[in-house]
Parts: C-alpha cells; sequence; structure tokens
C-alpha cells in the first residue's frame, strides 16, 4: 500500500555557529527576492554591500548564545517534531522535513517522498506570509516540477485558526497567566514590512497601532489581520478581557516600515502603563529559534529589566508537545 507523504518545512538554521556558516544562511536568506523585494541589483548591493559585512557579526554572536550541544535549537525541535508526528500518524504516512534555507533542504527532503502517490504540503509557520509560506512554497512548486511524475499535492498554507493549534498554544499559556502576580500578557509576531502587507492587496490600514478588523475577502492574505485574529481566538481560549493582553511585531530590519506596534516599543509602554510583570508567548513561531530564544528570550528581557519591570516570563513554543503533534496530525488527516 502506498504512503501518503507530508513533508513539513521551517525556516532553516546555519549548519554551526561559525562565521564563515552565518554568513552562507544569511545570503541565501537574505537574497530571496520574496524575502527583500527589490530589484536584484540593489538587493545584491544591499545585501553584499551593506548587510552581510554589519550584521554577519552580530548574528554569529546571537546563535553562540542559544546553540546547544546538539545543535542548532530549531532543526532539534523540528526533527523531534517530525518523529513524534511520524508515530502517531503510522505507517499509512512517511514524515519527512526540509528547511527552506541551509540543511536540511527542501530539495533533499522530497526525494525521500518519491514513492507516495500523495504528499501532503505543510510550512511550519501559522500565519500566511509571502517570505516565509510562499518562498517555502516556490521551492517545493521548482523541485516537483523537475519530476517526470507528479503526485498529487496538498498544501496546507496556514492553521493560524486552527483549533488544535490555538487550544496547544493556550495550554502552554495558561499556567504562566495563574500565578499570583497576575501577569500581562503580551503576543509577539514576526514582523513583515508594511509594503509586503500593500502587496498582498490589504485594503485596511495594517499601518495603524490597532488591531485590524476580522479576516474577509478584502484581507484574506494579510499577515497582521492574520496575527491579530491568533491573539483573539488565543485570548478568547484563555478567557481574557482585552486589557489583559496585546499584539506586537518584532525582528524588524533596515530603515523602512515594517508593521506597528513594535515589540520593544511595547515594552515601554506597558512599563508607563505600570505593568511590572510580563509573560511574552510568540505564535509565530511553531519551534523555538533565534528569534524567540535570543531575541525575546535574552535581549527582550534585558530591556524589560532595564525599564525596571519585575517579572519577564517567556513562554516555550510548541516544539514536540504532544497535544501539538496530535493537532498536526488531525490537520493532516483533515
Amino acid at each position: 500500500m502506498s504512503q501518503t507523504g507530508v513533508l513539513l518545512i521551517n525556516l532553516g538554521t546555519p549548519d554551526d555557529p561559525a562565521l564563515s556558516s552565518v554568513r552562507r544562511y544569511l545570503r541565501e536568506f537574505l537574497l530571496d527576492p520574496r524575502v527583500i523585494d527589490l530589484p536584484v541589483l540593489i538587493r545584491y548591493l544591499l545585501v553584499y554591500g551593506i548587510i552581510l559585512p554589519f550584521r554577519t557579526p552580530k548574528t554569529l554572536h546571537a546563535y553562540q548564545t542559544i546553540w546547544t550541544e546538539k545543535g542548532s535549537p530549531l532543526r532539534i525541535h523540528t526533527e523531534n517534531l517530525t518523529k513524534a508526528l511520524s508515530q502517531v500518524l503510522g505507517n499509512s504516512y512517511k514524515v519527512v522535513y526540509g528547511m527552506r534555507y541551509g540543511n536540511p533542504s527542501i530539495d533533499s527532503a522530497i526525494p525521500q517522498l518519491q514513492s507516495c502517490k500523495h504528499v501532503i504540503v505543510l510550512p511550519l509557520f501559522p500565519q500566511y506570509s509571502s517570505a516565509a509560506t510562499g518562498s517555502a512554497l516556490t521551492v517545493v512548486f521548482q523541485e516537483y516540477a523537475k519530476q517526470w511524475n507528479i503526485p498529487r499535492l496538498t498544501i496546507i498554507d496556514s492553521f493560524y485558526q486552527e483549533e488544535g493549534f490555538i487550544k496547544a498554544y493556550a495550554e502552554l499559556i495558561k499556567p504562566y497567566l495563574d500565578l499570583p502576580a497576575s501577569p500581562f500578557l503580551l503576543l509577539s509576531y514576526h514582523g513583515l514590512p508594511e509594503r509586503h502587507l500593500h502587496k498582498s492587496r490589504c485594503e485596511s490600514l495594517c499601518h495603524a497601532a490597532a488591531s485590524c478588523p476580522a479576516i474577509s475577502d478584502h484581507n484574506q492574505f494579510c499577515y497582521r489581520a492574520q496575527c491579530y485574529a491568533t491573539s483573539k481566538k488565543i485570548a478568547s481560549q484563555l478567557s481574557l478581557s482585552e486589557d489583559r493582553y496585546l499584539t506586537s511585531f518584532q525582528s524588524r530590519l533596515g530603515r523602512t516600515p515594517w508593521i506597528k506596534p513594535y515589540t520593544d516599543e511595547q515594552l515601554i509602554t506597558l512599563r508607563k502603563q505600570g505593568i511590572n510583570n510580563l509573560v511574552i508567548a510568540c505564535p509565530a513561531f511553531v519551534a523555538d529559534c533565534l528569534e524567540t530564544l535570543e531575541e525575546i528570550g535574552l535581549r527582550a528581557r534585558a530591556q524589560w529589566q532595564a525599564l525596571g519591570g519585575n517579572s519577564f516570563n517567556l513562554i516555550p513554543c510548541l516544539n514536540a508537545q504532544p497535544l501539538w503533534v496530535k493537532a498536526i496530525a488531525n490537520i493532516i488527516q483533515g
């Protein structure tokens, strides 16, 4: 009996915390026209002339602070998730994973599913963005276009409102909110340049500080609106009122406007409002990585302490939590 193939895709990681590996990873990532969506000559000048010379040493240091004896946290968590999902789905499925940037690559994962007549492709990005999901799917389509026999492909391009995803994240967060200090919840998502939303034909004011309207035909591809939809679902699952949580966006790069509000600026605002105890979760990520462990776990924590804040708790990502593994299995099985 033919197995159903499952291809999990994550963003990627350097092979090791060495300067050459980090530079190679950043080069591949930043030269992607869906990441830096500028004319090719400008993109190359920007990456080789400005970003790589100045950003590589900083990124190297950041990776060195989170690297483990077993390797990259993102790769470890993705491997564990792949193994756990394979066990839950059973012998009728063959589960593999590939990274959009770095190793193991998507083009090294696809041949492992060559015997499968049906392949389910699941980029591990809850909210759709052209820079992440779109880029990963572009590589998938390019690789399958090289094959003489193309299997039936099922694409799961987002799961930001899926019940299992929401419940799994809420279950992780809940114990931290039940502490006596009654902490405030900040939901921090990876940011995007505002122009990415405009290119997705979002008709709402996505650059504003206010929350996005509900998903409709007018903003169905709006990454920011999808993030707010996730936040509202998680808050509802936790029975949180609107004054107990906020949504923000991290990881901006350069001087171009990125979607707001910014996470680092929200920390300042919360302290001015008298918030002392903070819990942060990052529902744009399902596996702990540089953006969660270093950017939030180290830098945002240091900022909060410098602002005079009291407790700061970073919620781990879903990683290979059993409830999350079960949720993915349900998504795949439809």
